[in-house]
């Protein structure tokens, strides 16, 4: 009864909902392209195989390794990975080519979840995180597939909020076969939720197993090259009402450090242009790396305007703020720049990634920062201080490898799930 009014709630909201991306697709035209696929209509959907949901670029980075492994491991099953978002799309093609089929997953409701199901008639679903639709789930346990929650975190604000709607989502948390959870704490989060508690185990952050690329540090390498001997910092991920405080902390920094250089990467792509006004009220000179051009020695800020790119901008860099820290968002993925073994710095709001942003600030790995005050206070003592900036990041990099060996039980739980051990390829000595 309460998933019908959900879904006829969402029903009667839809055309509010096809106007929202009509307004998103103002700035970023990728919206407006490929709408059958939400309505379950067309995509590059591989029936009879292994499906993996991510949401958008973050989730579908981190499913990467996982995603690459199970090609190696089950080459007889297909592999389709969803998403929600234009980058997302992007980054899954990016990565994986026609390797893996890939269609964006369609509004939660009943019919069309239905019918996505029933196209692509999965062995199992691999949720990244916890992008949980209640209809999507309950479609997918109407024909028995096989759920696993993966990665999946649950911060206590997000709890929360999943408590207040409890009516509808305790039956969508219930089904699920399987919660690969990061934390003890998140994975009482999800049993009070309804998950049954011999369904969830601790498997630590597959993220802790990042590998970076040879390539990738082979281009950053020749791009800092390029640059000559001067003080680079990043700031990453960052969103609306973060980057006017991270120019202001750049000015700072460039009255202690006049040849320092900024790389400055907005999360999302329909914000590019208005940040590079931003910098150009700011009055500071910028190169986008968009145009193919170096920063030049009187450049000040490098504006990451692609997608894609985001490690390799990392591994340019001396040090690494983590946007979406600054504004009340909760943060982005600290562990990529701590396997860089780059000093981290954060803002006071990291609730999406708590518990990691705890474990690298206790290693001293990570420093927080209130304003743009501190910001530039912090960023100019590990110009100063390389010795210091040097411990930070080899700590970081000792916390990465200590907490590594999630994507391994993972990978066993979805063997598990899959079942017909005959289709996995044995290991190798």
């Amino acid at each position: 009864m309460m998933r019908t009014l959900y879904s006829l709630v969402f029903t009667l909201c839809m055309p509010l909902v096809l106007f929202r991306l009509l307004l998103r697709a103002r700035k970023a035209p990728a919206y407006a392209r490929r709408w059958h696929e939400r309505l379950a209509l067309g995509g590059d959907l591989r029936p009879d195989g292994i499906w993996i949901h991510a949401v958008s670029v973050g989730e579908a980075i981190a499913a990467a390794p996982m995603v690459r492994q199970l090609l190696e491991r089950y080459p007889q099953l297909p592999v389709t990975i969803t998403c929600m978002t234009p980058t997302g799309s992007e980054q899954i093609r990016k990565m994986f080519g026609d390797r893996v089929g890939h269609a964006y997953l369609p509004y939660d409701l009943p019919w069309l979840q239905r019918r996505f199901i029933r196209r692509l008639r999965p062995r199992v679903g691999v949720i990244m995180e916890t992008e949980l639709w209640p209809n999507m789930v309950h479609e997918a346990k109407a024909v028995e597939v096989p759920l696993i929650l993966a990665n999946a975190r649950l911060s206590e604000r997000s709890a929360r909020g999943y408590r207040r709607v409890g009516w509808l989502v305790r039956p969508m948390f219930a089904a699920l076969d399987w919660v690969a959870a990061q934390t003890e704490a998140e994975a009482q989060r999800f049993a009070r939720l309804g998950v049954d508690r011999d369904s969830i185990s601790i498997t630590g952050s597959i993220k802790f197993d990042l590998q970076p690329d040879s390539d990738v540090l082979e281009q950053a390498a020749g791009l800092r090259g390029q640059w000559g001997e001067r003080p680079v910092w990043i700031a990453a991920s960052t969103h609306a009402g973060e980057d006017e405080y991270i120019l202001a902390a750049h000015r700072q920094v460039l009255d202690s450090h006049s040849d320092a250089l900024l790389i400055l990467v907005p999360r999302h792509p329909e914000r590019f242009g208005d940040v590079a006004k931003l910098i150009t009220g700011a009055s500071m000179s910028a190169v986008l790396r968009s145009s193919g051009e170096a920063p030049m020695r009187t450049d000040q800020v490098l504006l990451g305007d692609t997608m894609g790119e985001l490690m390799m901008f990392y591994a340019c860099a001396d040090i690494a703020f983590v946007g979406g820290s600054l504004v009340a968002h909760g943060g982005h993925n600290y562990l990529e720049p701590a396997a860089l073994g780059l000093p981290i710095i954060s803002g006071p709001h990291s609730f999406n990634f708590t518990e990691i942003s705890e474990l690298l600030q206790g290693a001293g790995a990570l420093q927080r920062v209130a304003d743009q005050r501190e910001l530039a206070t912090a960023v100019i003592r590990l110009i100063n201080e390389p010795t210091a900036a040097r411990q930070a990041g080899a700590a970081g990099l000792a916390v990465v490898k200590d907490n590594q060996g999630a994507l391994d039980q993972l990978l066993q739980g979805i063997d598990t799930r899959i079942g017909n051990g005959d289709l996995k390829v044995p290991a190798t000595e």
